[in-house]
């Protein structure tokens, strides 16, 4: 296991500060590749920040440098959630991949967990270079990501039911005419739920290599038949996609926070093998 570090620090943005970690190899010669690590939306990026951290040590042990960013409105970062906006998370991860490639050189991977994978996949495509892609239980439809969401404040005001589909339309519909909306405790823009709405999840032309890894309680584990409908949709634009299932919690919903340690080892093992 190779001597690791951790350091903190403020990314400077136009628009504030952009609160990172840093994990790597203690010594500069046993490094490896770089990788940043794109968080989960909402409340999941909290319920994943022990797994996100387990792994970004392992990988650091590995060799391998990860920049753990907290985007616009999240974490120790600059501004409310309520801020956010697509965009501004999109040119967020531009930067945070442009540091590494500035810092390490060679082309940074990005390692999209959940929603983060479809934020990593609309960076990708604005990259000049196809990077390499972690996936780890990605979400593959904006669409179908923000309407779960909604359906917790639907849960709150007691509109589901019958009037589930025209209650749904009108929040849909107040975030179309620029309204922003509390749901579950955070503020929602506009300008996040439109980005996220379109959001799919892609890989552009020339894209080298995809690790896409999902959490089962099936035995054996297995991926879901929507990923694997995905996969097969995706390998025609991509050189090789490895995807794995490990047994395991699903420690992004969970209440209370939970470990994979399967999903860690496999996240090394990916990453090594490339």
């Amino acid at each position: 296991m190779v001597d690791t570090a951790a350091e903190a620090f403020f990314l400077p943005r136009e628009n504030g500060e952009r609160f990172c970690i840093l994990h790597g190899p203690r010594d500069p010669a046993r490094h490896r590749g770089s990788v940043l690590y794109v968080h989960p939306f909402a409340e999941e990026l909290n319920k994943c920040r022990r797994m996100a951290a387990l792994a970004a040590r392992a990988l650091a042990g590995s060799g391998w440098s990860v920049l753990q960013l907290d985007l616009l409105g999240c974490g120790d970062s600059t501004g409310r959630f309520g801020d956010a906006a697509w965009e501004e998370w999109l040119a967020d991860v531009k930067a945070g991949w442009s540091y590494l490639r500035k810092r390490f050189g060679g082309a940074p991977w990005l390692w999209g967990a959940r929603a983060g994978a479809l934020l990593a996949c609309d960076a990708a495509s604005e990259i000049e270079e196809a990077p390499p892609t972690l996936f780890w239980q990605p979400v593959l439809s904006g669409h179908q990501h923000l309407t779960q969401f909604l359906r917790l404040k639907l849960a709150r005001d007691a509109l589901g039911g019958a009037r589930d589909r025209e209650a749904m339309q009108s929040l849909r519909s107040r975030l179309s005419a620029g309204q922003s909306m509390e749901v579950g405790g955070y503020e929602l823009s506009p300008r996040l739920a439109n980005g996220l709405e379109r959001a799919e999840l892609a890989l552009r032309d020339g894209t080298a290599r995809v690790a896409w890894l999902e959490v089962s309680s099936a035995e054996p584990p297995s991926l879901a038949p929507a990923s694997l409908a995905r996969i097969a949709g995706l390998k025609p634009g991509a050189v090789h996609i490895e995807a794995r299932a490990v047994a395991g919690p699903a420690f992004w919903q969970t209440v209370e926070i939970e470990e994979c340690d399967a999903l860690v080892g496999a996240t090394v093992e990916a990453l090594s093998a490339a």
